[in-house]
């Protein structure tokens, strides 16, 4: 398991797993997310029966992927003392079939691509935008996502009160 530090609320970091609750309702697909003092919401869109009140499942795992290449390239780029801006990553997946894609292993069914477009704003020179576009590509969630992946369920009973803790 790979230790994440989080931050506590005095503003020191925390070794360890950081564990995210997600809690249903009885009635159709809207999620609560606890992450430590964060609240988000998921949902799916109303044409699969969702009330949309919050992104879908994939558009978390995209966010995510966004989100991370983009701190990573600015964090690189300020310790290389480079004068980046802002970075902007635009993302979409889709279901594409496995004959069609030349660099998959996997020849039959489908498979999940993600398309990523990174712009980068600021005074950089072709060799920095180049540098930063391969350091994009090697953020931990695209380096997880690329990777094998082992997902443990286990089953677990209510607490009690009932109520999950959020």
């Amino acid at each position: 398991m790979t230790a994440i530090t989080s931050t506590a609320k005095d503003g020191h970091e925390e070794p360890g797993p950081r564990t995210i609750t997600v809690h249903s309702s009885a009635d159709g697909f809207a999620q609560e997310i606890a992450i430590g003092q964060h609240r988000l919401a998921a949902d799916e869109p109303m044409s699969v029966g969702g009330t949309d009140s919050g992104p879908n499942p994939y558009d978390l795992l995209l966010a995510a992927l966004g989100s991370c290449t983009s701190i990573t390239v600015a964090m690189y780029a300020r310790r290389k003392g480079w004068p980046l801006a802002s970075v902007t990553v635009r993302l979409s997946h889709s279901k594409v079939h496995a004959a069609d894609c030349a660099e998959s292993e996997t020849k039959v069914g489908l498979l999940d691509h993600i398309h990523r477009d990174v712009e980068f704003t600021g005074p950089l020179s072709d060799e920095q935008r180049a540098r930063l576009l391969d350091i994009a590509s090697k953020c931990p969630v695209h380096r997880t996502l690329e990777s094998e992946i082992v997902v443990e369920t286990h089953l677990t009973e209510p607490d009690v009160s009932g109520m999950p803790a959020l």
